[in-house]
């Protein structure tokens, strides 16, 4: 009897143990993210996408982008990516002009895959994304892996600009 429960004791906490590893991202900070800062635009169909990365600090790094076409701005983004228990989450939410937010409240994605130029995240909360990662093959190109649910992923290709000009 005390055989079995001790069995029972040490299966259930295996399981707990697996169950509770699996849903953790791989290992990361922010400071692997330090490649994503910078001014980053592109087309999108008709419109420009334009992302800008600020440097990661305290735990967080982040970004504010843009879409605009025909002499008017269609949309707003803000991506924030944050160190949660020793990997990363990224939180995304869109909004319309006005700020009028297209959604209720921000998707939420988990880490699943980073290297030293390349970060990919899932969605682990209902929104209009499967997945979501970035790029950098070379100095100037920055490329955004969407997935929608149910499609494929598609690549937006942006190129590095000057805040400035």
């Amino acid at each position: 009897m005390k055989i079995r429960r001790l069995i029972s004791a040490l299966i259930l906490l295996t399981l707990s143990v697996v169950s509770s590893s699996s849903f953790a991202g791989p290992a990361a900070t922010v400071a692997d993210l330090a490649w994503m800062t910078g001014n980053w635009a592109g087309n999108l169909g008709p419109n420009q996408l334009e992302e800008n990365w600020i440097m990661g600090e305290a735990g967080s790094i982040a970004a504010m982008v843009r879409m605009t076409g025909n002499d008017a701005t269609s949309m707003f983004e803000m991506i924030t990516i944050e160190e949660v228990e020793g990997s990363l989450v990224l939180h995304i939410q869109q909004w319309d002009p006005g700020m009028v937010a297209r959604t209720d409240g921000p998707q939420e994605m988990e880490l699943v895959e980073i290297s030293e130029n390349s970060v990919k995240f899932k969605a682990t909360s209902e929104g209009g994304m499967a997945s979501l990662g970035y790029s950098h093959p070379d100095a100037d190109t920055f490329i955004i892996h969407v997935e929608n649910p149910g499609r494929p992923v598609f690549d937006i290709n942006l190129k590095a600009r000057s805040i400035w000009k």
